[in-house]
């Protein structure tokens, strides 16, 4: 069994790749796609995150939205597709993602237990209450922080700062759950305790921080209670 975590008041989720699947966008168009479906994701993701880090250096914000369809438009030049109106059905797929399949238990299970609960994303506002209004998991979050709140990407430490004053706990008072590596190694060296949510069995990184637990899918978490 895998040992819990002491302390924690808030359980705090990226969204994209960790609550929402970013795959089921691409997954939804596969008969059009065909054998292109998985390098178009992969590159639109690539891309997408790509650009937010990018912007976020030379100082030139544009939100998450723009920042998706910029990506998009790469990945379908890059890869040769030219499909009459593919392009604004994916961008529309991407308001309503697919949640991965365990996670409106365990966030129901936490805010039963008396837990804070938020997700803590790049995406806008919009993105995201299009995302939890679809999948239904609104009445078990406190709130979504979009980083449009201080107009830069993750993993600025500004960012994970937002979690905290707006749930008004400490840094090691909240859990960050991400899928990304990056995401939460950023986390850990800010101060928080985290959880990476590994569901591809990678690598550890180089990065400062490291993960304070490792779970294959969001369900681990209630081991950890």
């Amino acid at each position: 069994m895998t040992a819990r975590l002491p302390g924690i008041r808030a359980w705090v989720f990226d969204a994209y790749g960790t609550v929402f699947d970013f795959r089921s966008a691409v997954a939804r168009c596969g008969a059009a796609l065909g054998d292109r479906a998985g390098a178009l994701t992969m590159l639109w993701r690539e891309k997408q995150l790509q650009y937010s880090w990018l912007r976020s250096l030379q100082g030139r914000h544009a939100d998450f939205w723009k920042v998706t369809g910029d990506a998009l438009d790469y990945a379908l030049e890059a890869l040769a597709i030219d499909q009459p109106d593919l392009r604004d059905t994916l961008m529309e797929l991407y308001k309503t993602l697919d949640v991965f399949p365990e996670v409106p238990s365990v966030l129901e299970q936490l805010k039963s237990r008396g837990f804070k609960t938020a997700i803590l994303s790049n995406g806008t506002s919009i993105m995201l209450s299009a995302a939890i209004d679809h999948a239904g998991i609104g009445p078990f979050l406190d709130c979504a922080l979009s980083i449009e709140e201080v107009g830069i990407y993750k993993p600025a430490p500004q960012v994970y700062q937002l979690a905290v004053d707006r749930l008004g706990v400490t840094p090691e008072e909240i859990s960050f759950q991400s899928s990304n590596a990056w995401d939460v190694y950023a986390a850990s060296a800010f101060g928080m305790r985290t959880v990476w949510c590994n569901r591809n069995r990678q690598n550890h990184e180089r990065l400062p921080g490291r993960p304070d637990r490792e779970v294959s899918d969001l369900g681990g978490l209630l081991e950890l209670v």
